[in-house]
């Protein structure tokens, strides 16, 4: 009696849960965090030929109340009820020394059925291009440049007198409920020179990962 409770025990020791490691793949299986294929090639983001930017993915974090880098910078105010809150996101950064290019990107997923999440994701995004667009409003000093206004994506630069400049990205992809976010920004005057690099270079690499981190977004 007493061997078969030590073996008992053993047993017990051997079957206690091991906390799960993160998994890389796409989505599905793995809706419950932002799949390492669902990162921007960061060879794609402006300026990598100067910062060698490191890969996203490998940098990300949680962000549970996820928020655009322009709202900082354009003091926008909280949304209520934000759908951001209950989304799957992450966010990669890199910091710099002041005057050198910051760097934020975030993958926002909701998950669920298309037909309601991805029109969340589409209320987010209209909601962010009102933002980004009233940006001169909630900050008088700020400069907002749209340079793509599409349905589906939108850039801009925007400068705020005597301090600094920003390059915010932002795309939504409805058949997947994602939005993507991509911004690099520097004090004034900045130490390297922004490049001459089109949006929709950046934006399509934004996009292209989706279709293969998503499964059945693209068709």
């Amino acid at each position: 009696m007493k061997l078969a409770a030590v073996l008992a025990t053993c047993a017990i020791t051997f079957v206690l849960p091991v906390p799960a490691a993160a998994a890389p793949g796409a989505c599905p299986p793995f809706c419950d965090a932002i799949p390492d294929s669902a990162w921007m090639d960061s060879a794609a983001i402006p300026l990598a030929s100067v910062y060698r930017w490191p890969g996203l993915a490998g940098l990300a974090v949680t962000a549970s109340a996820p928020r655009f880098a322009f709202e900082d910078l354009c003091a926008s105010p909280l949304v209520p009820d934000d759908a951001r809150n209950y989304a799957v996101a992450e966010r990669a950064g890199v910091v710099n020394p002041k005057g050198q290019w910051q760097l934020q990107a975030q993958v926002v997923h909701w998950r669920g059925d298309t037909g309601w999440a991805g029109a969340t994701a589409e209320t987010v995004f209209e909601q962010a291009k009102q933002r980004l667009r009233a940006c001169q409003r909630t900050v008088p000093t700020a400069s907002p440049s749209l340079t793509t206004d599409d349905e589906d994506r939108i850039a801009a630069v925007i400068s705020r007198t005597g301090d600094r400049v920003m390059h915010q990205y932002l795309l939504i992809h409805p058949s997947s409920s994602t939005i993507v976010e991509l911004a690099l920004w520097s004090a004034l005057p900045p130490a390297v020179p922004w490049p001459t690099t089109s949006d929709a270079e950046v934006l399509d690499a934004m996009t292209a990962p989706l279709c293969n981190a998503y499964l059945g977004s693209c068709r």
